[in-house]
């Protein structure tokens, strides 16, 4: 008997998930694939999952047209952590003359030497891994460094999957756009219908937007909520601040959603180029009823900055000036930046830099607040 076993937070669940699984029967010729949902994945301490009973749901959803397939909630009803090795051992002393593999996808296999110990897992399983939007030949280069680490190969699962993420479907979600393309109507439906991810009027705040601003405020809510977990940022309080943070972008000063919005003074007038933060701030609380008052703030100061941000306030201001599409030079420095290390205090000392010698050469007045952000992170750095 050929058993497969595919674990992960399926939070949610993506048509990714279902083909990679697909393929894994085929190639290997499985006669039964274990899909188990984590109860809490070490490595992601900082995201709130969705419940328990939805996340299995989604997969009986998503999973039911594939008849190998047996949902699994073991790893849930253990509670605690999930660790792979203790399901990989639990599944060994129940089919204890099965072939067993565990399937991963590249990026997993890349990152499985810091798992808790990896070398029992290999020892109770074989690790089946497709590849994730790889070139091709890319299982010589990976099965070397296996073998060598771990005196065992890896078995390899012929599908090279699309680079979804379910970050980026959560982030979809939260903004009330479409899911289909990533997932299948049932479990998108699921979705809607228990507003699982939904950010209460993000979408109406998006909507305010021109069709490229919004496109924009979705590459930052996408960066933001991918390094939000490493900066112990709660992923949706990321992604909520990033949604609105341009909500006024395209309003005019005498718009009906600004009546009572008065520009602060205390650092001089406020340039065009500055306004529309904090008109953003008062739009996203009295309009939308935004109440974090940390959103609100990174609403506030994400174009300026300030002295002493938060670490949210830093997130969303590096990333509106970094998301995919920004292209200047030094961006991809600044990028480098941004994922090193567990701080964003370099890179957000730099980026201030950077902007500051932006607006001289091109002889623009400097807003106050920037100035004073720059010399607050080069005092502290």
């Amino acid at each position: 008997m050929k058993i497969g076993i595919f674990g992960g937070s399926f939070d949610p669940v993506h048509k990714e998930h279902v083909r990679f699984v697909r393929a894994a029967i085929d190639c290997l010729r499985l006669d039964k694939v274990f899909v188990m949902p984590a109860h809490t994945p070490p490595h992601k301490p900082y995201r709130i999952l969705s419940s328990d009973a939805d996340r299995l749901e989604m997969c009986r959803l998503a999973f039911s047209p594939v008849p190998q397939v047996e949902i699994s909630d073991y790893e849930i009803t253990q509670g605690g952590t999930s660790y792979t090795y203790l399901t990989c051992r639990h599944f060994r002393t129940l089919f204890p003359d099965a072939e067993i593999f565990f399937l991963v996808g590249t990026d997993m296999l890349r990152d499985f030497p810091t798992w808790k110990h990896p070398q029992s897992i290999v020892e109770d399983v074989t690790v089946a891994v497709c590849g994730r939007n790889d070139t091709d030949g890319w299982w010589d280069a990976e099965q070397k460094i296996f073998t060598e680490k771990f005196g065992k190969s890896f078995a390899r699962v012929d599908y090279n999957g699309e680079d979804v993420s379910s970050t980026k479907i959560r982030v979809l979600a939260g903004a009330g756009m479409r899911l289909t393309d990533f997932l299948d109507e049932k479990t998108a439906g699921y979705i809607r219908g228990k507003d699982l991810y939904k950010i209460p009027n993000a979408d109406k705040a998006l909507a305010l937007e021109k069709t490229e601003r919004q496109a924009h405020s979705i590459r930052v809510a996408n960066l933001a909520a991918a390094r939000a977990l490493k900066l112990k940022i709660p992923e949706r309080q990321a992604i909520a601040a990033a949604l609105f943070h341009d909500c006024a972008k395209n309003l005019s000063p005498d718009s009906p959603y600004l009546e009572g919005f008065i520009p602060p003074d205390i650092w001089g007038e406020v340039p065009k180029s500055v306004w529309h933060q904090y008109a953003g701030g008062f739009v996203a609380e009295h309009v939308f009823g935004v109440a974090d008052e940390d959103v609100l703030n990174a609403v506030r100061y994400h174009t300026s900055g300030r002295p002493n941000m938060s670490e949210l306030e830093k997130l969303i201001f590096l990333a509106d000036m970094l998301e995919e599409e920004r292209r200047y030079e030094g961006v991809d420095m600044l990028r480098r930046l941004f994922w090193q290390g567990e701080s964003l205090d370099e890179c957000l000392e730099t980026a201030l830099f950077e902007t500051l010698k932006f607006l001289e050469t091109k002889k623009a007045d400097v807003y106050p607040l920037t100035q004073q952000a720059y010399l607050f992170y080069k005092k502290e750095r």
